[in-house]
């Protein structure tokens, strides 16, 4: 019946927007994330801002886009948010040597642009880091100029904000009805939702699964390669 479903989700899609730490990557390592967080707290400090460095919440926080979520609410548009977000997206893009690619997922996007779909990355990483790894690994030319990122310091465009979304389907001129945004996590399902676009869940641990499925995404994925044989007419 997954399979089927699958099937059917696939047959009726023309525009993909991809997720990008998750369904094509793995970014940072559990180690290098939680470098990237201290590294922020460090920023932080050197700043000046040494109450908030050492804030018991912003302290127990791993992701680093959580810490910019935390800093952004608390000093909303100021300058320390901008220079915080444009440390982030160098380190994103330093990791992007050693980002290792989700299996499956490059052959997944090769053959779904063959195909005639159209493809966007929606992320709340930085485009830059985006681009970067696409043209690392030879796919930045299945999805042309449609990368939609966190180019900003507005935090309050992250997902799950659906504003990476719509800067999608506007880019794309796609039809709703036949866009398919695949997400590794619930704030991607919250913003597909949002605006009712139908939704494919990637994850590759049972938790995640088990929080997207409880979120309500119907179908979620822990690996690529049945939607490579469907692709693949088998």
């Amino acid at each position: 019946m997954i399979r089927e479903n699958l099937r059917d989700r696939i047959a009726a899609t023309r525009y993909v927007l991809f997720g990008f730490d998750g369904p094509l990557c793995r970014l940072f390592g559990r180690s290098a994330e939680r470098a990237a967080s201290d590294g922020m707290r460090h920023f932080l400090e050197e700043r000046g801002v040494t109450s908030l460095a050492s804030d018991a919440d912003l302290g127990g926080l791993g992701d680093p886009l959580d810490v910019l979520r935390k800093v952004a609410a608390l000093h909303p548009g100021s300058d320390l948010v901008a220079d915080l977000e444009e440390w982030l997206a160098r380190q994103e893009q330093r990791a992007v040597a050693g980002a290792w690619p989700a299996m499956y997922a490059d052959g997944v996007v090769r053959t779904w642009s063959a195909t005639g779909s159209r493809l966007a990355v929606t992320t709340n990483h930085s485009s830059r880091a985006v681009r970067d790894y696409l043209t690392a690994r030879g796919i930045a030319e299945c999805f042309g100029p449609h990368i939609h990122g966190r180019a900003t310091a507005d935090v309050q465009l992250l997902k799950p904000h659906p504003h990476t979304l719509e800067q999608a389907l506007a880019g794309l001129g796609a039809d709703r009805a036949t866009t398919l945004v695949i997400g590794d996590s619930v704030p991607d399902l919250r913003a597909a939702q949002e605006i009712g676009l139908p939704f494919l869940g990637y994850a590759t641990n049972e938790p995640a699964v088990d929080e997207l499925a409880s979120a309500g995404a119907d179908l979620v994925l822990n690996t690529w390669e049945p939607v490579l044989d469907i692709l693949w007419g088998r």
